[in-house]
């Protein structure tokens, strides 16, 4: 009997990437004004470039590297950890550093999870963590935010059961741009902590908080180094996207399985890239700083745009990254009102459905690509076509 040639059943199960999707829609569409991929405007640090320059120069940048990271930027981290994030490494946990904080999410996924175990995730949630999950073979639970999208850690007690291996919580958020209080953080690290579970914490925009919005970095809590992995980015404070390094701390129990899953996946980081994250590292947070009244300023644009009247949408109050999460009135679903804000308004979001946000038509909007000049722009389209397309 010949065999059928076809597609593991575990990857037809996950959903397509929806940034393609909205980029080819894009494509065929010139003079479209993206409010889509979250990414920042400005450039990297200057000093970047130099360390890319001199990159090469011995025939050690050319051969293979530690599978954790080369030892210079994984002590720069380490640096940065301990006086930024209140984690100090001793011997309950380790770094490895990744090709971008999507490679940390399936490092960590692959090292707890067996097929068919949980993990609990908090809708909406970042997709490409849900896609990451169902790749593995595990089950992705969604666990409902509140209103403001907060954590209802009630909720994410009451959805925990023998099968699930991990919590996953992301503050700032992608794609609601809410920021988690403290306290909340550490109920949710002490609920895993209690029920034997691991607390993955996403942390890619810590930098990006406005007004009193305060980042806490719930791997900093004293004991939490036996259960919580806390993942890292550099693509967008520093501008590094395209050169996909970021960094994770895992305990030390799991440094085997992430050992394993790394040399498989990646052998090493790229070391040029690491050379980039650790000039970026050496400029600091207040690269950043410097840069956030500006998209504070667009933000609050935002609001009052679309909370101004006559726009038949509503959206809660954010205090971090660079999204809003918009539910709108509308009678289209969200990949339909997506695709036809491009193809008739020239402006593009992100369906609130790639994020698991099934309870009700929405986009995602991104603003920290954009200039003031763009966005006023950008809005005036999306407020016409909102008007337009309910």
């Amino acid at each position: 009997m010949q065999n059928v040639l076809r597609e593991s059943r575990r990857l037809a199960a996950v959903q397509l990437p929806v940034i393609p999707i909205v980029g080819r829609w894009i494509a065929e569409t010139p003079g479209t004004i993206s409010l889509g991929q979250g990414i920042v405007s400005y450039d990297p640090p200057p000093e970047v470039g130099e360390a890319v320059r001199r990159f090469g120069t011995t025939t050690a940048d050319h051969r293979y590297g530690p599978v954790e990271g080369l030892p210079v930027f994984v002590e720069a981290i380490q640096a940065k950890l301990a006086a930024e994030n209140g984690i100090t490494l001793r011997s309950g946990s380790r770094v490895f550093v990744t090709a971008g904080g999507n490679q940390a999410f399936m490092n960590a996924v692959l090292a707890v999870t067996d097929p068919g175990d949980e993990v609990i995730l908090l809708a909406p949630y970042y997709f490409n963590h849900e896609m990451a999950v169902v790749m593995a073979g595990a089950c992705a639970v969604r666990v409902p935010t509140d209103r403001s999208y907060q954590l209802d850690v009630q909720a994410i007690a009451g959805a925990l059961t023998p099968r699930t291996r991990a919590v996953v919580t992301v503050s700032p958020n992608n794609p609601t741009g809410a920021v988690y209080p403290e306290e909340a953080l550490r109920a949710v690290n002490a609920l895993c902590e209690s029920r034997g579970v691991f607390h993955i914490h996403d942390e890619a925009y810590e930098y990006f908080t406005y007004g009193g919005a305060r980042h806490f970095s719930p791997g900093g809590i004293s004991g939490a180094d036996r259960h919580t992995i806390s993942l890292y980015s550099l693509s967008k404070a520093y501008a590094l996207a395209s050169w996909r390094i970021g960094y994770m701390v895992v305990p030390e129990g799991l440094w085997q399985a992430v050992n394993k899953i790394q040399d498989t996946l990646l052998i090493c980081p790229p070391a040029v890239s690491q050379q980039a994250g650790r000039a970026a590292l050496s400029v600091g947070r207040g690269y950043v700083r410097e840069r956030l009244s500006r998209l504070d300023a667009m933000r609050r644009a935002i609001h009052q745009a679309l909370t101004g009247g006559g726009v038949p949408c509503e959206l809660a109050a954010v205090e971090g990254a660079f999204y809003y999460l918009v539910r709108v009135h509308s009678r289209l679903d969200a990949m339909t009102l997506a695709e036809r804000l491009i193809r008739e308004h020239r402006v593009a979001a992100i369906p609130g459905s790639a994020f698991g946000d099934s309870s009700s038509c929405s986009i995602r909007i991104s603003y920290g690509a954009l200039d003031p000049g763009t966005l006023d722009e950008g809005l005036s389209r999306l407020v016409t076509g909102l008007r337009m397309l309910t």
